[in-house]
């Protein structure tokens, strides 16, 4: 991650992406359908959608510690989102994370999820990550496998992942 200190709403780069903070009038657009030039052919996805109708009621999450756009840095495209459900619950924040399937494969996914994991161990407060997975969807398990995330706790279909900051280690 190249990005130095946290600041509002700052973009985390990384060697082929840059995650930059969602705006009300993106996610705007993709609820009311208004395409981007900006925008993948394929963007917004289901979950994108689903984002974008929640930034409304949760302007945390537009924050520093909050949702982005993953944008690829050869085109200048959104090509997904990824994002924090703020607050922290005991230390503990949830991330979530999408890429749309034109650009599926390519190792963009685990390369996000680890930077913005790196970016919110630096918040106050928080000490550890986690992302829940159903066992039936083994892309998303091995993105967070390649993204540095260790296995926790599985209960029925669903797989809990976390990773923690240095001095945490709660395995």
């Amino acid at each position: 991650m190249s990005s130095s200190s946290p600041s509002v709403h700052a973009d985390v780069v990384t060697e082929r992406l840059v995650l930059r903070p969602w705006t009300m009038s993106e996610a705007t657009a993709v609820l009311d359908d208004i395409r981007s030039s900006h925008w993948a052919d394929d963007f917004p996805a289901d979950g994108d959608r689903v984002v974008a109708g929640l930034l409304g009621r949760h302007p945390e999450w537009l924050g520093t510690y909050g949702h982005r756009l993953i944008i690829e840095r050869d085109s200048g495209l959104v090509v997904g989102s990824i994002g924090l459900f703020w607050p922290p619950s005991e230390g503990v924040l949830e991330i979530g994370y999408g890429i749309v399937a034109s650009r599926r494969g390519r190792g963009y996914a685990p390369e996000a999820t680890r930077a913005l994991a790196e970016l919110a161990l630096t918040a106050p407060g928080v000490h550890t990550v986690s992302a829940t997975v159903e066992v039936s969807n083994p892309s998303s398990v091995r993105v967070l496998d390649k993204a540095g995330f260790r296995r926790r706790a599985a209960e029925g279909d669903v797989v809990e992942f976390r990773i923690t900051g240095p001095g945490h280690d709660r395995s």
